[in-house]
């Protein structure tokens, strides 16, 4: 049996190996690794031009909605952050289309950190710009922290790793208004959405930390087994 294609979006950055200085599609190798490990065929999917959406979506089995740079506030009516992060307009496009084709075709899509923001974008909803500025605290900021959240048991995040987890993930923005069809699934103890889902979709889920890393590959592995079928 073959493995399902899983597409995994990426950066489009300079790179240098050797003597070279190109620009190179760029992936954290631990995307591709944890689906290898699940049974799936890993691709990456540069963010060049919006042609290529369709004819991702008709042949990935799955796809991954990768973490990365912050989306640019712009994009859900939210005025720029001076001290945030420069936006990368050409991946933002990309990946907001790419989402919304996802959804339409009903394609089992894990979104990631970045991820997950784009896809409630994508479905209309909106973000936090700066967590500090809502929550009075950075403790969603800080590097290496360890939190617990709670997660919906009937939801198909709670069925794959259970109704709470371990996660570290810093992170300066969070869902605010939900997008249309997409539900919250997972908190942390000040009640920030740390996971989404679509309702009605084959798989859909969205969570703020990085599954990809670490031993636990169950949120993975159930894409994978979603993307099979």
């Amino acid at each position: 049996m073959s493995r399902p294609l899983i597409g995994i979006t990426s950066y489009l950055e300079a790179a240098r190996w050797g003597t070279w200085v190109r620009e190179a599609v760029l992936s954290p190798q631990s995307y591709a690794r944890a689906v290898e490990k699940a049974g799936g065929a890993p691709v990456l999917l540069p963010p060049l031009t919006l042609t290529t959406v369709d004819d991702y979506v008709r042949g990935l089995s799955g796809l991954i909605l990768a973490g990365g740079a912050e989306l640019d506030p712009g994009l859900y009516g939210a005025a720029r952050d001076e001290g945030g992060e420069e936006p990368q307009p050409h991946r933002d496009r990309f990946e907001l289309a790419l989402a919304r084709a996802a959804v339409a075709a009903d394609l089992p899509l894990l979104a990631v950190a970045r991820g997950m923001h784009v896809l409630n974008v994508a479905q209309g909803g909106s973000l936090i710009p700066r967590l500090p500025d809502v929550v009075d605290h950075d403790r969603h900021g800080e590097s290496g922290r360890v939190h617990t959240i709670q997660i919906s048991v009937s939801s198909k995040l709670g069925k794959a790793v259970g109704d709470r987890a371990e996660v570290t993930a810093p992170h300066r923005q969070a869902v605010k208004r939900l997008g249309a069809g997409l539900l919250a699934v997972a908190w942390a103890d000040d009640q920030i959405v740390e996971g989404v889902e679509l309702q009605g979709h084959r798989f859909g889920v969205g969570v703020q930390w990085h599954p990809e890393r670490g031993t636990d590959n169950r949120l993975v592995e159930a894409l994978v087994e979603a993307a099979a079928f």
